[in-house]
Order: structure tokens, then C-alpha cells, then sequence
């Protein structure tokens, strides 16, 4: 699939919000009264921000409010209700901290509990879509939460954590890496199977539909983004996973934190590229792109 750019920002930066709020809200976080305000507001800001960035993925975007109306069946929906109740919970949460002193559980828990739920809407989004085989995996889910929950832990300082959870995060890619790469062919999906010809015999493509770009073409087949993966798949898993845990294990605190989040940010933003830039979406085997 072509990538935007406003979705890559919205599943990179609203996730590492919602995972810093996590850590934040379950208290592992081991803040002085100063910091509190701050960490909460990068927390707020980055989900925030996430959240403003996936408005212009939309077609209408004025037309938002009706991203609520599905509940019952869109993942879409429930991602933005939960989003919603997550920002207004955690608020409460920080404010009641940050002013009183005081780290309540009662908001504290629903909070990370909250967010992490909506990681986990956002992710069902992709993992439940039958038109691309490789989202449609449980390691789907398991990769977002573990770029929420390892990036959450880095940002929030959590060093120990942080370190085990950036380790899982790196296994847990490459296989669905292994995974996604088979999962295609896998599917049973083909051009016999795009075209309805397959009762016919073993159909060919002698020309394509048409000799000119369409909407389909532009959004949901991006051959080129596949070709640059054999270089970007060990460059994003150095900057999001093994520069950072070498840092965390030689300085537990300190400056060098920073440059292991900033690593961390600029490998998941690597990462989520590649994730939706060497998605096959089954429609391109009926153009031939497959």
C-alpha cells in the first residue's frame, strides 16, 4: 500500500502517547513532583498530536464525528471512543497528581487500561482487513502493543523495562516479518481468484485494465516500498530496538535517555513505514502487481 504520511504519524506518535500513559497510569514511573506535569503533557501531546494527524487521512475530515457512530461493528469507532475516554481519564489523572501530590489508582489504572486499548483498536483495524493477507496475523495486535508498551517504557524511564520490552519488540517483528512474507501466498489468493477466471484454467495477464493511474493504483499498490525492504528491515529494527537497549544498558539515566528515545522514534517511524509500504493488497494481483 502507498504509504501517507499523516497515517505513519498517527499509529507512530499516538501509540508511544498512549504507552507513555500506560507506564504513567499503572505507576511503575518513578517521577519527582517537577517532572510530573511535563512527562504527562509529552504523553497528552504526543497522542494528541497523533490523533490531529489521522483527521487528514480522511476524506472529509469535517465529517468526523460520524467516525463514532459504528461501534458496534468498526474498529475505527471503538479506536475513537477509547481514545476519547483515554484523554479525559488520564487528564483527571495527571491534574489530580500534578496539583495534590496524590497518584491515584481509581484513575490511574482505568487510564492505562484505556490506552492500551485503543493501541489495541487501532491495530484491529489493519489485523481484521481479508484484502491483505499480511495484516491478518495475531503478531498484528502483538507489534502495536509492544511499540506502545517498549516505547511508553523508554519515554517514561523505565530503563529495566524498557530494555526487555525493546528486545521482545525486535522478536516479535521479525516474526511477523517471517510470517507476512508467506502469508500471500498462504491466502489461496490469486490472479485466477482477482479475476473470477480460475473454473477457466490458469488466466495470464496479457495487458493490464488500463494503461493509466487510478485511485487503486495510487493507494493500495506500492510495489517500490517492497523493493527498499531488504535494507530498511535492518535499519529500522538498529535505530528502534538495538541502539536504544545499548544505551539503556550502558547509562540507566541521564542525557543519553534522550538519544535512545529519539533512536527509538526515528526506528518506529522506519518500521511503520515498511508496515504499510509492503502490504500486498489483494487488488493488485488483478493489475498484475503481485
Amino acid at each position: 500500500m502507498h504509504p501517507a504520511p499523516s497515517i505513519i504519524a498517527f499509529t507512530t506518535f499516538s501509540g508511544l502517547g498512549f504507552g507513555l500513559m500506560a507506564w504513567l497510569g499503572i505507576g511503575t514511573a518513578d517521577l519527582p513532583a517537577q517532572r510530573v506535569l511535563a512527562v504527562s503533557a509529552l504523553a497528552l501531546g504526543l497522542a494528541g498530536a497523533g490523533l490531529l494527524a489521522s483527521l487528514l487521512h480522511l476524506g472529509q475530515p469535517r465529517r468526523f464525528l460520524k467516525a463514532f457512530s459504528q461501534w458496534r461493528t468498526a474498529w475505527l469507532s471503538r479506536e475513537a471512543i477509547l481514545a476519547v475516554a483515554t484523554l479525559v481519564v488520564f487528564t483527571l489523572f495527571a491534574a489530580v497528581w500534578a496539583v495534590a501530590g496524590i497518584r491515584t489508582r481509581l484513575l490511574g489504572i482505568p487510564a492505562a487500561a484505556l490506552a492500551l486499548g485503543t493501541v489495541a483498536c487501532t491495530a484491529m483495524i489493519y489485523a481484521q482487513m481479508r484484502s491483505v493477507p499480511r495484516w491478518r496475523s495475531p503478531l498484528t495486535p502483538a507489534l502495536f502493543l509492544m511499540f506502545a508498551l517498549a516505547g511508553g517504557a523508554l519515554l517514561a524511564g523505565s530503563t529495566s523495562a524498557a530494555a526487555w520490552l525493546l528486545a521482545v519488540l525486535g522478536l516479535v517483528q521479525v516474526a511477523a516479518w517471517i510470517d507476512g512474507d508467506r502469508l500471500l501466498a498462504a491466502s489461496g489468493t490469486s490472479l485466477a481468484t482477482a479475476t473470477g477466471l480460475g473454473p477457466l484454467g490458469r488466466p495470464r495477464l496479457l495487458e493490464p485494465p488500463h494503461t493509466g493511474q487510478n485511485y487503486l493504483l495510487r493507494e493500495m499498490v506500492h510495489v517500490v516500498g517492497r523493493r527498499h525492504a531488504r535494507l530498511l528491515r535492518p535499519a529500522g529494527l538498529l535505530l528502534a530496538v538495538v541502539i536504544p537497549i545499548a544505551i539503556v544498558a550502558l547509562a540507566s539515566a541521564g542525557p543519553m535517555l534522550h538519544v535512545a528515545a529519539l533512536a527509538h522514534v526515528a526506528g518506529a517511524l522506519v518500521l511503520r513505514w515498511l508496515f504499510f509500504a509492503t502490504a500486498e493488497h489483494v487488488v493488485g494481483l488483478y493489475y498484475g502487481r503481485q
